[in-house]
């Protein structure tokens, strides 16, 4: 009898071993993201939908932008097509969450490398770098840089720190005021809610093209910014393929077209493409 209750339990445990691993992700889901865009023909990436230049969504439902082009580029070298991408809308707070949760399969969303996010997120790049400034309307002439912003209203989105940087930095009595996103901040701006808005000149710029007569970026760059591509962590095959990737769009000159196409038209002076490196 006692035998029989051993062979039943081990029959069950057993049985719970199956259930167990059939619901325990697979190994081509824990491979590279090389290996996975070669297994399904198809990548899911991360982007915003609401930056000017950089990426947004048109009124006609298509993506466009820079870092639509570059991760576009960077796919089409993985072996995915464009007609194979899945957009998916990421934001500033949940990126390294989407990453983890295997929600997209790579971010291209003026994404800024640091050490902070090292620690959660492989990155490849840089692929683009910029530096800090500020976005006033055209007729605040006392603004000029970071450091004329004491008793000045500063905006900038949530879970960024941008903003604390400028009062930790600059100007100490300058108040903070964030936003869910970037165009809230605009839109605070332009009703005379806030007084600057604040996060990289390039994604700025974006924003002064679209409303010239109304909205300027001060020019006064601070806080240099790399952006990179993030992976999943640990994923060093996709980081050195994803890298040469990016080499390869640099040294082609698609580079230089992608910026001349989406971010030139805002008057943001052409950068020196980056020095790609593993992160």
């Amino acid at each position: 009898m006692r035998g029989r209750r051993v062979l039943a339990t081990l029959a069950a445990l057993g049985l719970t071993m199956i259930n167990t691993a059939a619901c325990t992700p697979t190994a081509t889901d824990a491979d590279s993201l090389v290996k996975r865009a070669d297994a399904r023909g198809h990548l899911t990436i991360g982007t915003r939908f609401d930056q000017p230049g950089i990426s947004q969504r048109t009124l006609d439902g298509r993506l466009v932008g820079f870092d639509v082009d570059v991760a576009t580029y960077v796919a089409k070298e993985l072996g995915v097509a464009p007609g194979d991408i899945t957009w998916r809308e990421t934001a500033t707070s949940s990126r390294e969450a989407d990453l983890a949760s295997n929600s997209v399969d790579l971010i291209v969303a003026t994404y800024s490398i640091t050490e902070k996010r090292r620690q959660q997120v492989t990155f490849a790049g840089p692929y683009f770098e910029t530096g800090q400034d500020l976005l006033v309307r055209t007729q605040s002439t006392d603004i000029t840089g970071p450091e004329s912003l004491n008793g000045k209203r500063l905006c900038s989105t949530t879970n960024t720190t941008s903003a604390e940087q400028v009062r930790d930095r600059f100007a100490r009595q300058t108040e903070l005021v964030e936003y869910p996103r970037y165009p809230e901040c605009v839109s605070a701006l332009l009703a005379g809610q806030v007084d600057a808005v604040t996060t990289d000149g390039v994604i700025l710029a974006g924003y002064a093209a679209e409303q010239p007569e109304l909205l300027r970026v001060v020019g006064t760059q601070f806080a240099p910014e790399h952006y990179g591509i993030g992976l999943r962590k640990g994923d060093t095959e996709a980081q050195r393929a994803v890298n040469d990737a990016l080499r390869k769009m640099i040294s082609s000159g698609e580079w230089t077209r992608a910026f001349n196409a989406n971010i030139g038209p805002s008057g943001y002076p052409l950068p020196t493409p980056p020095q790609v490196t593993e992160q």
